[in-house]
Protein backbone atom coordinates (compact mmCIF):
# COMPACT_ATOMS: atom_id res chain seq x y z
CA UNK A 1 0.00 0.00 0.00
CA UNK A 2 1.53 3.09 -1.09
CA UNK A 3 1.83 6.56 1.43
CA UNK A 4 -0.59 9.02 0.75
CA UNK A 5 1.25 12.54 -0.69
CA UNK A 6 0.64 15.61 0.73
CA UNK A 7 1.47 18.79 -1.93
CA UNK A 8 2.49 21.21 0.65
CA UNK A 9 2.76 25.01 -1.06
CA UNK A 10 2.75 28.40 0.35
CA UNK A 11 4.71 32.10 -0.41
CA UNK A 12 7.34 33.22 1.50
CA UNK A 13 7.50 34.53 4.77
CA UNK A 14 4.88 34.46 7.38
CA UNK A 15 2.96 32.03 4.64
CA UNK A 16 5.97 30.23 4.88
CA UNK A 17 6.59 29.45 8.30
CA UNK A 18 3.22 29.32 9.10
CA UNK A 19 2.97 25.73 6.62
CA UNK A 20 5.92 24.84 8.52
CA UNK A 21 4.65 25.07 11.64
CA UNK A 22 2.23 22.35 10.40
CA UNK A 23 4.86 19.38 9.54
CA UNK A 24 3.85 17.72 12.75
CA UNK A 25 0.65 16.60 11.27
CA UNK A 26 2.24 15.62 7.81
CA UNK A 27 4.44 12.60 10.35
CA UNK A 28 4.55 9.77 7.85
CA UNK A 29 2.93 10.82 5.08
CA UNK A 30 4.93 11.48 1.65
CA UNK A 31 5.37 15.09 1.80
CA UNK A 32 5.97 17.80 -0.90
CA UNK A 33 6.55 21.20 -0.33
CA UNK A 34 6.57 24.03 -2.62
CA UNK A 35 7.25 27.66 -2.37
CA UNK A 36 8.59 30.84 -3.79
CA UNK A 37 12.09 31.26 -2.97
CA UNK A 38 14.83 28.84 -3.66
CA UNK A 39 16.42 28.74 -0.33
CA UNK A 40 13.48 27.49 1.63
CA UNK A 41 15.03 24.38 0.38
CA UNK A 42 17.07 24.12 2.95
CA UNK A 43 14.44 24.42 5.53
CA UNK A 44 13.00 20.88 3.93
CA UNK A 45 16.21 18.90 3.20
CA UNK A 46 14.70 15.51 3.88
CA UNK A 47 11.69 16.35 1.49
CA UNK A 48 11.26 17.02 -2.54
CA UNK A 49 11.48 20.64 -3.17
CA UNK A 50 10.10 22.96 -5.98
CA UNK A 51 10.27 26.53 -6.63
CA UNK A 52 7.48 28.61 -8.38
CA UNK A 53 7.47 32.56 -9.22
CA UNK A 54 5.60 34.23 -7.14
CA UNK A 55 3.20 36.80 -8.41
CA UNK A 56 0.40 39.90 -7.69
CA UNK A 57 -3.11 40.10 -8.74
CA UNK A 58 -1.42 42.85 -11.43
CA UNK A 59 0.70 39.85 -13.04
CA UNK A 60 -1.73 38.61 -15.50
CA UNK A 61 1.39 37.03 -17.84
CA UNK A 62 3.13 35.94 -13.83
CA UNK A 63 0.02 33.92 -13.43
CA UNK A 64 0.18 32.05 -16.55
CA UNK A 65 3.96 30.94 -15.73
CA UNK A 66 2.84 30.15 -12.50
CA UNK A 67 -0.24 27.80 -13.43
CA UNK A 68 1.95 25.95 -15.66
CA UNK A 69 4.86 25.97 -13.06
CA UNK A 70 2.26 24.13 -10.86
CA UNK A 71 0.63 22.21 -13.31
CA UNK A 72 3.87 20.48 -14.21
CA UNK A 73 4.33 19.75 -10.47
CA UNK A 74 0.83 18.39 -10.37
CA UNK A 75 2.05 16.04 -13.22
CA UNK A 76 4.97 15.44 -11.68
CA UNK A 77 3.61 14.36 -7.89
CA UNK A 78 0.07 13.09 -8.27
CA UNK A 79 -0.76 14.12 -5.25
CA UNK A 80 -3.61 13.77 -2.84
CA UNK A 81 -4.61 16.09 -1.16
CA UNK A 82 -2.61 19.84 -1.43
CA UNK A 83 -2.24 22.10 1.90
CA UNK A 84 -1.73 26.35 1.53
CA UNK A 85 -1.61 28.68 4.08
CA UNK A 86 -1.90 31.13 1.41
CA UNK A 87 -1.24 33.59 -1.24
CA UNK A 88 -1.71 33.42 -4.76
CA UNK A 89 0.81 30.49 -5.16
CA UNK A 90 -1.31 28.29 -3.31
CA UNK A 91 -4.52 29.41 -4.60
CA UNK A 92 -3.48 28.73 -7.84
CA UNK A 93 -2.03 25.03 -7.33
CA UNK A 94 -5.47 24.76 -5.16
CA UNK A 95 -7.65 25.69 -8.09
CA UNK A 96 -5.61 22.73 -10.29
CA UNK A 97 -5.06 20.37 -7.87
CA UNK A 98 -8.94 20.49 -7.25
CA UNK A 99 -10.60 21.19 -10.88
CA UNK A 100 -8.37 18.89 -12.47
CA UNK A 101 -7.02 16.46 -10.70
CA UNK A 102 -9.71 15.99 -7.48
CA UNK A 103 -6.97 16.41 -5.08
CA UNK A 104 -8.38 16.99 -1.58
CA UNK A 105 -8.11 20.40 -0.89
CA UNK A 106 -6.84 22.60 2.40
CA UNK A 107 -6.70 25.98 2.92
CA UNK A 108 -5.96 27.78 5.41
CA UNK A 109 -5.68 31.54 5.78
CA UNK A 110 -3.03 33.32 7.22
CA UNK A 111 -3.04 34.35 11.41
CA UNK A 112 -2.77 37.90 9.39
CA UNK A 113 -5.59 38.39 8.75
CA UNK A 114 -7.16 39.32 11.49
CA UNK A 115 -9.95 42.07 9.94
CA UNK A 116 -11.04 39.79 6.79
CA UNK A 117 -10.04 37.14 4.86
CA UNK A 118 -7.08 37.03 2.52
CA UNK A 119 -8.76 37.99 -1.22
CA UNK A 120 -6.80 34.77 -1.75
CA UNK A 121 -8.55 33.58 1.05
CA UNK A 122 -11.53 34.01 0.10
CA UNK A 123 -11.49 32.81 -3.99
CA UNK A 124 -9.80 29.60 -2.02
CA UNK A 125 -13.78 28.79 -0.77
CA UNK A 126 -15.00 27.50 -4.38
CA UNK A 127 -12.15 24.95 -4.27
CA UNK A 128 -11.17 24.05 -0.63
CA UNK A 129 -12.39 21.45 0.54
CA UNK A 130 -11.47 22.37 4.58
CA UNK A 131 -11.61 25.99 4.36
CA UNK A 132 -9.81 27.99 7.65
CA UNK A 133 -9.25 31.02 9.33
CA UNK A 134 -6.86 31.18 12.35
CA UNK A 135 -9.18 33.71 13.79
CA UNK A 136 -12.50 32.93 15.54
CA UNK A 137 -14.15 36.22 15.29
CA UNK A 138 -13.90 35.24 11.66
CA UNK A 139 -15.18 32.14 11.64
CA UNK A 140 -18.99 31.92 10.09
CA UNK A 141 -21.99 29.63 9.87
CA UNK A 142 -21.02 29.47 5.80
CA UNK A 143 -17.08 29.34 6.82
CA UNK A 144 -14.55 29.79 7.00
CA UNK A 145 -14.04 27.33 10.36
CA UNK A 146 -11.66 28.46 13.07
CA UNK A 147 -9.64 24.77 14.22
CA UNK A 148 -6.69 27.10 15.82
CA UNK A 149 -3.85 28.92 14.91
CA UNK A 150 -0.50 27.78 14.00
CA UNK A 151 1.51 31.06 15.27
Amino acid sequence: MSTRKVLAIASGGGHWIQLRRLSPAFAGLDIVYVSVFASNQADVPENRYYNVRDVSRWARLGFVVLGLQCLRILLIERPSVVVTTGSAPGLVMLVLAKSLFRCKTLWLDSVANCEELSLSGQKARRFADVWLTQWPELQSDVGPDYWGAVI
